[in-house]
C-alpha cells in the first residue's frame, strides 16, 4: 500500500552536516529546516548553503522506500524510539536520493551515477538501485552508445566500480560494452589503461567486433606492451599474455603481419603458427613447419563477425579462400556435429588440390546461411586466391545492406565483369577496383615497340575457377541500373576502355564521383561521353590519361533547365557542369590546352580538390580562378609563379594541403645562390606571409624557390603539419631542418631531395618525431654517419636511402634492423659496401617487408637472391646493378614463392645469363608488371648472349622491356624513358 506523507502519525527528523556549506554573509542560523512535504519546492543551492539541514519526513515512506530506514525504524534499534536521526552521508547526494524515495523526478548521468548508486547501496533504496541499473544497461547497449558515448576512462571507473562492489551485472555490462565497441576503444588514449581482466574477459565474449584479426593483435601488442611489467603475479606473467594471445585467429591475419612478428618478444611463436596456417592454406610447404596448425580447429579459421560487425576487412590475405568465406557464414552448431565437421574438414585435408578450387560444399551445407544486417563495408584487396564470383554471392545472401565493396588488386575479373556482378547486390554505393598504375603512362615514356605476346593454352583439367575470369557480358546485354552506385575507383585499370566507360554510365545512372586514374585505354573522346551522360557526376579523377580538350570543352557546357548539355548557353559560368565539382584531378593530362585550362578556371566555384599537376598551367589560369573552398591543390611541374599562386592561396583560407614541387617559375631568373637569399625575403614575402595566416596546413611540397625563410614565414601554419616534402630547387638551411621537429610536432612523413643534412639533424628528427611514418633522404649533401639511425623508430614504416649512405656495411644494416623493426618499405641506392650477405640481414631483419629497392649496391645479388624470397610478403621488388647473379628463371620462381608479387623491376646487367625467362601467362600469380631494363652501352636486343652476361653499367636504364598482365593477356612493349 501507498504511504503519503499526510497520514496520521510522528514526524522524524533527518539531521544532515554539511561539511561543504558556502554560508552567506547574511545568514544569521546556522541550521535549515525542512520538510519533505514540500520538497517539489526545495531550493537545493540555497539549502546546502546551510552547515546544518533538518529534514522533516515521514517515517512510513522512509520505511517503505529503504531497507536502512526500515531497520532503524520497525526495528528494535534505539534510533526507533527517537524523534531525529544523524545522516553520516554527503548531504548533496542524499538530499537526490531522499527525492527519489519521495517521487520526484531524478535523472541519471554519468557525473552523478557512481555517488547515486553507492548511496542507493547504502540505504537500501531497491528502487534507486534498479533505476541505476536499467539507465547504465541502456547507456551500454548498442542502441544507447549512438546517443550516449562512453569514454575509455569512464568505463573503466565503471569496471572498477563493479569490481570493488562485486557487481557481476555491473561486470557483464562493461565487458559486453568493450566486446562491441572494441573498434573504438582501441584508439583512446586510456585503452592501454584497461585492467587486465575486463580486456580478457572481452576478448573471449562471443560479441567481441573486430574490422579484422590485424585490429585485434594491434590493439592486444599495443596493451602488453605497455602493461607486462604491471600485471599481477609476475611468476604467472607469461602465462597471462599467451593466454590472452591465443584468443587471435592467427590463420586469418595477414602475411605481411605475421612475417613481420617473427621478431615480436610477445608474438613470436604464435607468429610461427600463424605463418604455418597460412602457409597451408597456400599449398606451400612452411620451411621449418612447427606442425602445430590443426584443420580439426575449425573455428580459428572462421572470419570474426558478429550481428553488429560493420565493416570485414580481409585486405592483405592471400590464404582467403571462397572455402573460408563460406566456413565463416555457415552457423556454429555445423561445426559440432560430428558428421558434418568431418565433412568440411576433408576440403582442408586433401593437400593434393589446393583449397581455392574446392569451393562447392555439400548441398546440406550450403542451404542455411547466416545473415549479417549491420556490415556495410568489405575490404579484400588483394585476397588473389578468393574467387570473386562466389564472394559477391556470399555477400548477397550474408550482408544484405552491403554499401561499400573494395577489390583492390584483383587482377583475376575484368572491370565490367565484376560490375555485372554487383547487380546481386543493389544497395552497394562505392566499389574500388584500384590497381597498380601502369609504368606505360605517355607522359613518361616513349613507346618504341609494343605487341601482343602469345599466351599458353589452358589445360583441359585445370579448373576454371583457378585461372578464368569471368565472361564479359555483350555490352549491349545491360541489367538493371545500380542507381545506388555513387562512387566508382578503377585507379590503373587498363581494361577499360571507351566502350568500358559507355556500360559504366548506363549501369552506374547516380555515379558522383569517378577515379580513372591510369586508365590509359580511355580516350578524351570516351571520357567526354561519360561526362556528358553522368548528370550527377560532381567529383572527377582523370590523371595520366587522355583526358583532354575535348572533356573540358564538355566541363565548361551550360546545363539547361530540362538537363540537357548545351555548349552555347550564355549563363554558363553559373551553371556549367563543373560548376558544381568538388574534385578534379588532371595531373599529367598534357592534351589540354592553355585556353582550355583558362576557360576552366572560370567555372569551377566549388572546389575542394584541385590537381594540375605537369599540366601546361599558366599564370591566367589561376587568376581566373573563381572558387575559395580549396583545401587541395596540386601545381607541382607547372610554369606557375608565386604572384599567381599568391592569388589562389589569399582567396581559399582553407587550404590544408598545398603541392608546388618542381615549378621553376616560383623563382625565376639568375641561380646565383648568393643572389637568391638576398632576393628571398623581397620575393617570397607575400606568397609566404599569406601562407602563414593558415593555421591548418596538413601537407605541402615544395622545391624552387622554397629557402630558410620560407619555412620561418609558415611557421604558424604548420603546427599540425604531417607531412613535410622538400624537392630540387628548395634550400632550406641547417637552422630550418633542426627547427623542424619543434614546429612540426606532428610530423609522419619527411622527404628532402638535394638538401644539406647532418648527423645533428637526423638525429634531432629520430629522437622528436614520435609519429615518424616515413624517412626520405635523397640524394642529399652533407657527412651523416651509422649515429644517426642508434636510436629506436619503432613507428617508421618506409626508410629511403638514396645516394646518402655510401659507407653503409652489413654491421650497419644490423644495426638499421635493430632500431626499425616495423620497416615495410625499404629503398637503399648507391650503397657499394653491401654484398651478398646484406640480402640475408634484409630478409632476417625485416622479414615482414612488402617492398624493397635496391640499385647500385655493390654485390647484393652476386651470388644470387634466394635469401630474399623469404619474405613472402613482397609486393615491389626492384633490384638492378648489385651483382650478375639472378638466375635465369628468378621471375618464375619469385612470383610462385612469393604470393602477393605484383611488380617486378630487373636488369640485363644483374642476369647470370644474360636473361631472364619470362611466364607467358602469369595468371596463376599475382604478378601483373614485369620492368627489364638495358643499360645505355649494351646494344643487343633483350635476348642477350651468354657472352655478354658479364657486362655491367652504371649507365641510365635508356631502354625497358615492360610486360603488363592484365587477365590472361601479356602485352610485350619496349619503353624509352624521357629523361
Amino acid at each position: 500500500m501507498e504511504v503519503s506523507d499526510d497520514d496520521e502519525g510522528s514526524h522524524v527528523f533527518l539531521v544532515c552536516t554539511n561539511t561543504e556549506s558556502i554560508q552567506a554573509a547574511e545568514t544569521l542560523n546556522d541550521e535549515i529546516l525542512v520538510s519533505t512535504a514540500d520538497i517539489l519546492a526545495w531550493d537545493l543551492p540555497m539549502i546546502l548553503t546551510f552547515p546544518t539541514i533538518k529534514v522533516q519526513a515521514h517515517p512510513n515512506r522512509l520505511i517503505e522506500q529503504s531497507l536502512y530506514f526500515r531497520g532503524l525504524l520497525s526495528g528494535n534499534f534505539s534510533e526507533s524510539c527517537l524523534g531525529s536521526i544523524s545522516i553520516n552521508w554527503n548531504v548533496s547526494e542524499f538530499l537526490q536520493i531522499l527525492k527519489h524515495m519521495c517521487d520526484c523526478v531524478l535523472d541519471i548521468t554519468l557525473d552523478n551515477f557512481f555517488p547515486l548508486y553507492e548511496g542507493a547501496l547504502y540505504f537500501g533504496v531497491e528502487s534507486l538501485l534498479l533505476k541505476c541499473e536499467v539507465w547504465l544497461s541502456e547507456v551500454l547497449s548498442p542502441e544507447g552508445f549512438q546517443s550516449t558515448q562512453i569514454k575509455m576512462e569512464d568505463l573503466i571507473q565503471i569496471w572498477k566500480f563493479g569490481s570493488d562492489r562485486s557487481s557481476d551485472y555491473v561486470l557483464h555490462l562493461c565487458m559486453g560494452y568493450l566486446a562491441r565497441n572494441f573498434m573504438l576503444a582501441k584508439h583512446s588514449n586510456f585503452f592501454v589503461k584497461l585492467p587486465f581482466d575486463l580486456l580478457l574477459s572481452s576478448v573471449k565474449h562471443p560479441h567481441l567486433t573486430v574490422d579484422s584479426e590485424l585490429h585485434l593483435s594491434d590493439a592486444l601488442l599495443l596493451w602488453l606492451e605497455s602493461n607486462l611489467e604491471n600485471l599481477e603475479r609476475p611468476s604467472k606473467t607469461e602465462d597471462n599474455w599467451n593466454g590472452i594471445l591465443k584468443q587471435i585467429r592467427v590463420g586469418l591475419l595477414p602475411l605481411w603481419f605475421a612475417l613481420g612478428k617473427r621478431n615480436s618478444f610477445y608474438f613470436r611463436q604464435l607468429a610461427e603458427e600463424s605463418l604455418d596456417s597460412i602457409f597451408r592454406l597456400l599449398n606451400i610447404v612452411p620451411m621449418g613447419s612447427l606442425d602445430t596448425f590443426k584443420y580439426s580447429d575449425l573455428h580459428h579459421l572462421r572470419i570474426r563477425l558478429t550481428e553488429y560487425s560493420k565493416k570485414v576487412d580481409l585486405s592483405g590475405c592471400p590464404q582467403i579462400t571462397s572455402t573460408i568465406l563460406r566456413l565463416s557464414l555457415i552457423p556454429q552448431s555445423y561445426l559440432t556435429d560430428p558428421i558434418q565437421k568431418r565433412i568440411i574438414e576433408k576440403l582442408f585435408i586433401n593437400c593434393e588440390h589446393p583449397v581455392r578450387d574446392k569451393w562447392v560444399f555439400p548441398q546440406n551445407l550450403s542451404e542455411e546461411t547466416l545473415t549479417f544486417e549491420a556490415v556495410q563495408e568489405v575490404d579484400m584487396s588483394k585476397c588473389q586466391k578468393l574467387c570473386v564470383e562466389h564472394a559477391v554471392d556470399c555477400f548477397r545472401k550474408s550482408f544484405p545492406s552491403l554499401r561499400t565493396l573494395k577489390a583492390g588488386y584483383l587482377l583475376n575479373i575484368g572491370t565490367t565483369s565484376f560490375l555485372q556482378l554487383l547487380e546481386k547486390c543493389p544497395l552497394v554505393c562505392e566499389i574500388d577496383l584500384t590497381v597498380d598504375i601502369t609504368p606505360l603512362i605517355p607522359a613518361s615514356v616513349t613507346v618504341l615497340s609494343s605487341s601482343p605476346a602469345e599466351i599458353q593454352p589452358i589445360p583441359e583439367k585445370t579448373s576454371s575457377v583457378k585461372y578464368q575470369a569471368v565472361q564479359i557480358m555483350l555490352f549491349n546485354e545491360f541489367g538493371p541500373p545500380l542507381s545506388n552506385v555513387t562512387k566508382l575507383t578503377l585507379e590503373g585499370r587498363t581494361d577499360v576502355s571507351d566502350l568500358g566507360l559507355q556500360y559504366i554510365s548506363k549501369l552506374c545512372v547516380s555515379l558522383c564521383h569517378l577515379n580513372i586514374k591510369g586508365c590509359i585505354s580511355v580516350t578524351d573522346t570516351g571520357i567526354s561521353d561519360l561526362i556528358s551522360a553522368s548528370k550527377k557526376l560532381n567529383s572527377i579523377v582523370v590523371c595520366d590519361t587522355s583526358f583532354g580538350v575535348n572533356s573540358v570543352q564538355v566541363l565548361c557546357s551550360a546545363i539547361s533547365d530540362s538537363g540537357n548539355i548545351s555548349l552555347h548557353s550564355r549563363d554558363k559560368r553559373l551553371n556549367s557542369v563543373v560548376s558544381s565539382f568538388e574534385t578534379l584531378h588532371m595531373g599529367g593530362c598534357q592534351g589540354v590546352s592553355k585556353s582550355s585550362l583558362i576557360e576552366l578556371m572560370t567555372q569551377t566555384q566549388v572546389l575542394k580538390s584541385l590537381c594540375l599537376r605537369g599540366t601546361d598551367l599558366i599564370d591566367q589560369a589561376l587568376y581566373n580562378y573563381v572558387g575559395s573552398s580549396l583545401e587541395m591543390l596540386d601545381i607541382s611541374n607547372t610554369k606557375i609563379s608565386r604572384a599567381a599562386l599568391a592569388y589562389v592561396i589569399q582567396g581559399n583560407p582553407s587550404l590544408k594541403c598545398l603541392k608546388a614541387r618542381d615549378c621553376r617559375n616560383l623563382f625565376p631568373g639568375d641561380n646565383c645562390a648568393e643572389k637568391r637569399e638576398s632576393d628571398f625575403p623581397s620575393l617570397h614575402e607575400k606568397l609566404h606571409a599569406k601562407l602563414g595566416k593558415m593555421y591548418r596546413l596538413e601537407e605541402i611540397e615544395f622545391g624552387w624557390g622554397f629557402s630558410s625563410f620560407s619555412f620561418i614565414s609558415l611557421e604558424p601554419a604548420l603546427m599540425s603539419l604531417k607531412a613535410f616534402n622538400i624537392g630540387l630547387g628548395g634550400m632550406l638551411g641547417e637552422d630550418a631542418l633542426k627547427r623542424l621537429p619543434a614546429t612540426c610536432p606532428l610530423l609522419e612523413t619527411i622527404v628532402l631531395h638535394f638538401q644539406v643534412i647532418s648527423d645533428t639533424i637526423v638525429m634531432n628528427f629520430v629522437a622528436s618525431l614520435k609519429n615518424l611514418q616515413v624517412l626520405a633522404m635523397c640524394y642529399c649533401f652533407g657527412d651523416i654517419s651509422m649515429s644517426s639511425f642508434k636510436f629506436p623508430m619503432q613507428n617508421l614504416r618506409k626508410l629511403r636511402l638514396e645516394r646518402v649512405t655510401p659507407w653503409m656495411t652489413n654491421d650497419d644494416l644490423v644495426v638499421l634492423t635493430q632500431n626499425c623493426r616495423n620497416l615495410a618499405q625499404l629503398s637503399l641506392l648507391g650503397c657499394s659496401l653491401l654484398d651478398s650477405d646484406s640480402l640475408l640481414i634484409i630478409s632476417c631483419g625485416w622479414p615482414g617487408l612488402v617492398s624493397i629497392h635496391l640499385e647500385d649496391c655493390g654485390e647484393v645479388t652476386a651470388n644470387g637472391a634466394s635469401a630474399l624470397l623469404d619474405c613472402k610478403a613482397l609486393e615491389d621488388i626492384l633490384l638492378r646493378h648489385n651483382g650478375p647473379g639472378l638466375c635465369r628463371n628468378f621471375v618464375c620462381y619469385a612470383a610462385s614463392e612469393m604470393p602477393l608479387l605484383r611488380k617486378l623491376s630487373l636488369d640485363i646487367c644483374d642476369a647470370r645469363e644474360g636473361d631472364f625467362d619470362i611466364p607467358n601467362y602469369a595468371g596463376r600469380y599475382s604478378l601483373s608488371t614485369l620492368n627489364i631494363a638495358r643499360c645505355k652501352s649494351q646494344k643487343c636486343a633483350f635476348y642477350l648472349p651468354a657472352s655478354t652476361s658479364g657486362a655491367r653499367s652504371r649507365s641510365v636504364h635508356i631502354e625497358t622491356l615492360v610486360l603488363v598482365w592484365n587477365n590472361r593477356e601479356l602485352i610485350r612493349t619496349v619503353v624509352k624513358e624521357r629523361l
